[in-house]
């Protein structure tokens, strides 16, 4: 893996934990991270010995608490919307990996940070952990995609009211508008990530891929979500995996998924 001035990577059993790690900056998200983020998940797509990332922000007071708000104070018409479009280039990566991508929320996501938190597949949160895009504060809206992913998390008028307001909003709140997956203590936060990872990693690998595709089609307008479920289906009916898991079954014994 490359050696990033912003993150800390290490991987263990096949999981990559990537750690913002800016916490004398609350890990807010620059423009140099933001591109680091980038390279890691290319990186990610690439190396078959990597089986699912945990992403987290350094220390227990923010995940990612924002952008760099010094760089923003530069934008203007001109490169605002190539800002923008650097990050939503850099969630996409995250978004639509075919490996599990799970977020371990461990205190502040804000704007960028929560926009980041929302990019991943599922989201753990530590119980001190807290929520919100606050961007009419400074005048502009959510640019990493979160105007999107905040809908199609918690619904339209929740998505509104947390944008036009700039609340900010518990763990558990989130928990409840089904922004995050589960809350536990700070203690247990990572404990909880490995845990559901190692259970995802268990399974058979393009099966858990193919349902990372078919449930991001629900959201693409390009896609037909049925087309979609039923071509992953097919290929996954003609992989060695499912000769593998349904003999395993008859057998009645454990699976040895080798992702093909």
């Amino acid at each position: 893996m490359n050696m990033f001035n912003n993150l800390k990577l290490e991987q263990q059993d096949g999981i990559l934990t990537i750690t913002v790690n800016r916490a004398s900056k609350m890990n807010a998200l620059n423009i140099e991270t933001v591109q680091e983020i980038k390279e890691a998940m290319q990186e990610v797509y690439d190396d078959e010995n990597i089986k699912g990332v945990i992403l987290t922000g350094d220390g227990e007071k923010a995940f990612v608490a924002g952008a760099d708000i010094s760089e923003i104070a530069e934008l203007n018409e001109l490169n605002g919307r190539r800002f923008a479009e650097r990050g939503q280039e850099t969630f996409d990566l995250i978004e639509y990996c075919t490996k599990p991508v799970i977020a371990a929320v461990n205190g502040f996501a804000l704007g960028g940070g929560c926009e980041l938190a929302m990019a991943c597949h599922i989201r753990i949160a530590s119980d001190n952990a807290r929520f919100g895009q606050p961007e009419v504060n400074l005048g502009i809206i959510p640019g990493y995609g979160g105007t999107q992913r905040l809908t199609q998390l918690v619904g339209k008028g929740k998505a509104l009211e947390l944008m036009m307001t700039g609340d900010m909003i518990t763990a558990q709140e989130a928990f409840g508008y089904g922004l995050v997956n589960h809350v536990v203590p700070q203690s247990e936060l990572m404990n909880k990530c490995r845990e559901i990872m190692h259970k995802i990693t268990s399974k058979a690998p393009l099966a858990v891929g193919l349902v990372i595709d078919c449930v991001n089609a629900v959201f693409d307008k390009e896609e037909q979500g049925y087309q979609t479920e039923a071509n992953s289906f097919s290929r996954c009916c003609g992989s060695q995996d499912f000769k593998e898991g349904t003999q395993a079954f008859l057998q009645k014994r454990k699976p040895a998924f080798s992702g093909r």
